[in-house]
């Protein structure tokens, strides 16, 4: 029985199934047997992943190298300073580290999800006896009853089947339910979806009725699969996590080579290594931006806020930045590009074509023929005939609530009420008119549906029937023409309007009916065999979402790749690719899989070729879950930044995979949705371009506010270097150091996270992503700053002792520099290409508010007795101030002349 695990089953007969599983449809499992395989398989479980422990993932939140800086600095500043100054820069540590790991508490629930979807009840034959019993106490060779509404507990091979419909979105990406067939003789290789003698768990039965065996439990089925992929997909870090890794490592090195070099200074010199050490140890806590790993989080939390307002919420911080690196989205296409609502599009009734506009259940609309409104009650007979058929032969409703329209039933038949409806059809009372008789169901074997009805007034009774074209067709001898009477059927014809339809990735319906006897009471498959009239055609389809052409439009202009990853019929996903401007028409000389991809083609490429493959084609369909996962990671492999969004179960591992995992708020699984960095609250592909843009926005604000803050801790080391070359006092001392870095960043920095995105930011293309977060241009601004910084601060010091203030008010005249130098630059640093006055001097309220606290807590620095006392400050006088704010102006001025040429040259 264990070799059995593990096998496909689709192409099996019934009878071998039975046989290897040593089960009997009628009388099911003993209870010792159930019992003995319980033992030996174990629970219909899937097994949960051992994920890190609440203190490891916290403790994993220091792992940053700047985070490490920090501490270390907070060490060693407690054991040569007041610890007061230590707790300080712990603090900031601390708080850092908690917003982090509340953030990616949730991270890892991906598999408890799955294990959520399987908990349910099934109906099994055990010793002979139907009975209720929880799903996980289910085991290969148990026999289960399968009916409309039923979740499917474990992945079952068919035995019989009556009318049987499972939707299977969840697990293949298919829109419509499946038709299931118990007796279906399918081959080896068919693919997941095409498999209509298997059920699989977590799946839904819509209709019909099922008998059959359990063939896989917990782990072994597709959905334990997928789990198993899930928990193997490798986890990336992000492009802001590995540019802040790189950052940090050049801090590091840059900070300790420095630090090195003025305590070996200081000792050739001559000083006692002991005050050497000390001021070594204060230039490293001078070059560390205390307040930068804070300022980040910040940056991203609020990106985080912006990105809600629209309708994006975003799960794990870093993919607020990764949003605005992504060079490649790839989609689902239902319910993303698609509205996820089946459509008639396209009528053929009376040798005419008719155009159906609108989209979705919403029955607003209207026909057109030849571009012109047309109503079914004054148009041909035919197309009111084509319509009624569509609106009598049908057990679905269409019902509104809270004013949106929603389906009860069938997707199709919903599509074909709206479509009557459009057509000046009123279903309530045409229903009263033409009450139902009786009615054959829909079965995947006869692949159509009849109805019986009488007409009020008339003595003859009306069999109507819609189903597969061929079907209908062959039962056919005539067809109604525009005037309502029957003309000659010409079958040539429409063969060539179903191609041209299904050419447009339409699902065509055909419609006929027949007259009967007064006295016919029931409705037999022998009355509708033979003699029936040809109404016409209905083509449907999911439409795309009207503003998803627009944002795809958008995306491809700011160099963002867009593909789409289905797993419905290559067919359809061509035809929504070309009418969304995805993809363009195949030229009849390219190969197929030029334009369209499947996941049976795609099966047999190697690595090298699907790299090659995801590059050049822009369409995938029929893809697995493991295709899927294949083709992120050949994305990834040619160094893009992948965005994989997805709905279902087997979306899971992609979306895990891809460096920003995009789930569905509202038709997406549990499962998508915690395997996923983001969640759209309405399953909107624009939502995405929205997302992009706020990305893109909140990584320009976190780059301003490193250009903003690194001068002033380049520009503090160099004056403590200098100064300890020079073998003179320090013109700041440690304490002020800590002020700066803090205060200023706390107060000044963050305004600067609250800046509106840039005009034309859509319109650049993708950062590299092996870029780094400063470019050689900013670096360099970054350097001059910093020099300016030195040259003015240690300037103006020395000026104020020259002229006989106290090294107190010298020092204190070096702070309000350095801070005012700063004020200033902050402006600069708006826009790091453009003049402030380009992007608007009062854009940024806030930028105001923080300029004011500031200045004001400087005031306070300088001025109040208990500030003096502490930071070991003096008042200085208004000429001080003078020197200092022209001291700043300059500076200002310097960046502005260095954007200007910058942007002459370019």
């Amino acid at each position: 029985m264990q070799t059995l695990l593990g096998k496909h089953w689709h192409h099996l007969s019934t009878t071998e199934v039975l046989q290897l599983f040593e089960s009997d449809p009628q009388i099911g499992l003993d209870t010792f047997e159930v019992r003995h395989r319980q033992q030996r398989f174990g629970p219909n479980v899937l097994t949960p992943k051992r994920g890190k422990s609440p203190l490891m993932r916290f403790l994993l939140q220091f792992k940053n190298p700047l985070i490490l800086i920090l501490v270390a600095s907070s060490v060693i500043t407690a054991l040569i300073k007041d610890p007061v100054d230590a707790v300080i820069i712990f603090a900031v540590v601390l708080i850092n580290a908690v917003v982090g790991y509340v953030q990616e508490a949730r991270a890892e629930k991906a598999i408890e999800a799955l294990a959520q979807a399987m908990t349910t009840e099934a109906t099994v034959v055990r010793a002979g006896q139907a009975q209720r019993v929880s799903a996980a106490e289910l085991v290969p060779g148990d026999i289960v009853v399968l009916q409309a509404g039923d979740k499917v507990p474990a992945d079952t091979r068919l035995l019989r089947s009556r009318e049987l419909q499972v939707a299977e979105a969840a697990l293949t990406g298919e829109s419509v339910p499946i038709q299931k067939q118990a007796d279906a003789q399918l081959p080896v290789e068919a693919l997941l979806a095409e498999r209509s003698t298997m059920v699989y768990a977590s799946t839904l039965v819509t209709y019909g009725q099922g008998t059959g065996i359990v063939t896989a439990i917990g782990d072994g089925t597709e959905v334990g699969r997928i789990s198993q992929l899930i928990a193997e997909a490798q986890e990336l870090e992000t492009p802001l996590t590995r540019k802040i890794a790189q950052f940090s490592r050049l801090v590091l090195y840059a900070v300790l080579a420095l630090a090195a070099v003025t305590f070996a200074a200081g000792v050739l010199r001559g000083n006692p290594a002991v005050e050497t050490f000390t001021a070594a140890v204060a230039l490293t806590v001078a070059m560390i931006p205390e307040g930068l790993p804070a300022a980040l989080t910040v940056t991203l939390a609020i990106g985080v806020s912006r990105m809600a307002q629209r309708r994006a919420i975003i799960r794990k911080l870093p993919a607020v930045e990764t949003l605005g690196s992504i060079t490649v989205i790839c989609s689902d296409k239902t319910g993303t590009l698609t509205q996820n609502q089946m459509t008639v599009q396209q009528i053929v009734a009376g040798g005419l074509r008719y155009t159906v506009t609108g989209g979705g259940y919403d029955p607003a609309g209207q026909i057109l023929r030849e571009g012109k409104p047309v109503d079914a009650s004054g148009e041909p007979a035919a197309l009111r005939e084509c319509l009624l058929t569509g609106l009598l032969c049908n057990d679905s409703t269409l019902v509104e609530e809270d004013g949106l329209w929603k389906a009860q039933g069938d997707p199709t038949e919903v599509a074909l009420i709206v479509a009557a409806r459009k057509g000046g059809l009123v279903p309530a009372a045409l229903e009263k008119q033409f009450p139902r008789l009786d009615g054959i169901p829909f079965d995947s074997q006869h692949q159509y549906m009849a109805t019986l009805h009488n007409r009020e007034g008339v003595p003859e009774r009306l069999a109507y029937v819609k189903g597969a074209v061929e079907v209908i067709l062959e039962r056919c001898t005539a067809a109604l023409g525009a005037d309502g009477r029957p003309v000659p059927l010409d079958q040539a014809q429409i063969h060539h309007e179903v191609e041209s339809m299904a050419l447009q990735g339409l699902r065509v319906l055909a419609f006929a009916r027949r007259s009967m006897p007064p006295e016919t009471t029931s409705l037999r498959h022998d009355d509708v065999a033979s003699d029936l009239i040809f109404i016409g055609l209905q083509g449907m389809i999911d439409p795309p979402r009207q503003e998803v052409i627009s944002a795809i439009s958008v995306c491809q202009e700011a160099g963002i790749e867009v593909k789409m990853i289905t797993g419905d019929h290559a067919l359809t996903a061509s035809a929504i690719a070309m009418q969304i401007g995805l993809a363009k028409p195949c030229p009849d000389a390219s190969p197929p899989q030029d334009c369209v991809l499947t996941g049976r083609a795609m099966a047999d490429y190697s690595d090298a070729q699907l790299i090659e493959a995801a590059e050049r084609v822009a369409v995938f369909a029929r893809v697995s879950p493991e295709q899927k996962l294949r083709l992120v990671e050949a994305l990834q492999a040619r160094g893009d930044v992948v965005a994989m969004t997805g709905d279902g179960v087997n979306d899971g591992p992609a979306l895990k995979q891809a460096d920003i995992g995009i789930a569905m708020g509202v038709a997406g699984t549990e499962v998508a949705k915690e395997a996923a960095d983001m969640v759209l609250t309405d399953d909107n592909f624009a939502t995405i371009e929205a997302a992009v843009e706020e990305g893109r926005g909140v990584f320009d604000n976190l780059t301003k506010i490193i250009v903003w803050v690194l001068p002033t801790n380049v520009g503090e080391g160099l004056i403590l270097l200098l100064a300890i070359l020079l073998g003179i006092a320090l013109p700041i001392l440690p304490v002020h150091i800590l002020w700066i870095n803090t205060v200023t960043t706390s107060v000044l920095g963050l305004v600067l996270a609250l800046e509106q995105r840039e005009p034309g930011i859509m319109q650049r293309p993708p950062r590299a992503p092996n870029a780094p977060i400063l470019t050689r241009e900013l670096t360099w601004r970054v350097l001059l700053v910093g020099v300016f910084i030195l040259a003015g601060a240690f300037g103006l010091y020395e000026i104020d002792l020259l002229l006989g203030s106290s090294s107190a008010q010298a020092r204190t005249v070096a702070v309000n520099a350095i801070v005012m130098i700063e004020v200033l630059y902050l402006f600069n640093c708006r826009s790091l290409t453009q003049s402030m006055f380009r992007v608007g001097v009062f854009s940024n309220h806030w930028m105001v508010a923080g300029v004011v606290a500031m200045v004001l807590l400087q005031l306070l620095f300088t001025y109040a007795p208990f500030m003096n006392d502490l930071f070991l400050t003096a008042p200085t006088s208004l000429v001080d101030w003078a020197r200092v704010l022209g001291v700043s102006l300059l500076g200002y001025l310097i960046v502005e002349l260095e954007k200007w040429g910058r942007r002459r040259k370019a």
